[in-house]
Parts: C-alpha cells; structure tokens; sequence
C-alpha cells in the first residue's frame, strides 16, 4: 500500500505576489485630496450676535482617494476629483443655513464630502477665527477609512 504524498506547500506564490505588489507600488499611489485655509462667513453659534451676523470661519479638509495610478490615464478632469467642486461644496454646506453647533456642522460636511464619488475617507477642521480675542475654536473630525 502507497503512502499519499504530503500536499505541496506553495512556494513560489508569496514571491510572485511580492513582485506584484512591487509592480503595483511602482505605477500608483495613495493619493489625499487636500484644501487648507479656506475662509469665508458661516453664519454659526448660539449666542445672539452669532444668530444675527455671520462670523469668519476656516475649513482645511483632507480626502483620502485611495490608491491612484501615479499618473492619470489622460489630462482630463472629468476623470479626477476636481478640488473646485470640492471647494465649493465646503462653501455651500457651511452657508446654506444657520447652525448652532460646530460639531452639527462639521458632522454634515463630513457626510456630504464622504458622499462623494471615490473618497474613502475625510478629515475636516473647521475653525471660528475671531470667537475669542486670545484663541482660535476649532473641531476635528475623522470619518471613513485612513
């Protein structure tokens, strides 16, 4: 009676897989989507004077896209995320409607920027620049995947 052969324990895979990735890591890229220094009015807070007139606020917004290729397939921006849309979405969000809460603010704009097509993850400051005369107020916030 023969005894069965002992299975094959595939060698050569990890190392084509390494070469692989090798090859991948050479033609892309992690690739983050960022706006810093954004200032414009919101109209935001609970005090009286917040209720009546807008205030300067700053977003810096990060998008995670994920991996990219290094370079785009062509030169053309309907296949890239366009930071002027992306830019203006953070304008509209934060001037559509008075807001009491930063924190309600920045949970909208996460979601709104999380929506959009290819962005993985986000990271948002939003800063109230002039609230304190010794300081500035912010909050940070991170959603999706890093």
């Amino acid at each position: 009676m023969m005894n069965a052969a002992p299975a094959l324990q595939p060698i050569a895979q990890p190392a084509i897989e390494k070469e692989a990735n090798a090859a991948a890591d050479a033609t892309a890229g992690g690739q983050t989507l960022t706006l810093n220094g954004l200032r414009f009015d919101a109209s935001l807070g609970i005090l009286d004077e917040e209720k009546t007139a807008p205030q300067p606020i700053q977003v810096d917004a990060e998008l995670n896209l994920g991996p990219q290729p290094l370079r785009p397939r062509d030169d053309d921006i309907t296949h890239v995320l366009d930071y002027r849309k992306v830019r203006q979405i953070i304008i509209d969000e934060c001037t559509d409607e008075h807001v009491n809460l930063l924190e309600s603010l920045i949970g909208k704009l996460c979601e709104r920027l999380l929506g959009l097509h290819g962005v993985l993850g986000v990271r948002v400051k939003i800063a109230k620049l002039e609230i304190f005369d010794d300081c500035e107020v912010a909050i940070r916030m991170e959603a999706g995947r890093w």
